[in-house]
């Protein structure tokens, strides 16, 4: 199924309002295999959001947070990472996409195969969004306290423009800063939030001057 959204010049993303588009699950899905070269998300209240592909420098960033999350994975094997194009259903009805997510090996063998196929029906413990240059910060931040509510149980925020981490997590709904040495800082809330036993902050953390420059 291919849907020509044109975006207009200096638009980063198109806002399809509620019902324009009624699809089912299943079609929605197909959509958004059909048009791979673009992010596609939809909103609690069934808006569809249809974002451009990323510049190159914030395409480097994403990399190498997936570079890393990877590692981990592959290293730790209790937990799976998932890239940026990968989708999530949460609880509300909105499909999101993050940048970087990683979730318990034991939640995920629980699904079965069908459905391991299409979006993740489940929400990630761990989500990462990186803003490039063209994010609109607040968004940002709605988007990391629904992945919280909706059973999250971290949330990192990367602004590397000013070189900060925001974290999110359910115990501490107001998120934290860290400007200077997130190596030493990002993983406090991680061990504080009673999953310290998912480590992939100290991995993440180890090299925080590639994602944060």
């Amino acid at each position: 199924m291919l849907l020509t959204i044109p975006i207009p010049e200096g638009q980063q993303s198109v806002h399809l309002p509620p019902g324009t588009l009624d699809w089912s699950e299943d079609v929605f899905f197909r959509f958004c295999q059909a048009n791979r070269d673009l992010r596609i998300e939809r909103t609690a209240n069934r808006e569809i959001v249809v974002m451009s592909p990323a510049g190159a420098y914030s395409g480097y960033r994403v990399m190498e947070v997936a570079r890393q999350r990877g590692s981990w994975a592959k290293t730790d094997r209790t937990g799976v990472a998932f890239d940026s194009s990968t989708g999530f259903r949460l609880h509300n009805g909105a499909m999101r996409s993050p940048d970087a997510a990683c979730m318990r090996l034991s939640r995920l063998q629980e699904l079965p195969h069908q459905e391991k196929e299409q979006f993740d029906p489940l929400c990630p413990d761990f989500v990462i969004a990186v803003a490039s240059p063209s994010d609109q910060i607040s968004t940002l931040r709605e988007k990391m306290r629904e992945y919280v509510e909706a059973g999250s149980r971290l949330g990192w925020l990367i602004l590397p423009a000013s070189k900060q981490v925001e974290v999110y997590t359910p115990s501490e709904p107001n998120r934290v800063r860290v400007a200077r040495h997130p190596e030493r800082r990002v993983c406090s809330p991680w061990v504080h939030t009673g999953v310290s036993a998912y480590p992939e902050a100290a991995i993440l953390s180890r090299r925080p001057d590639k994602i944060l420059r």
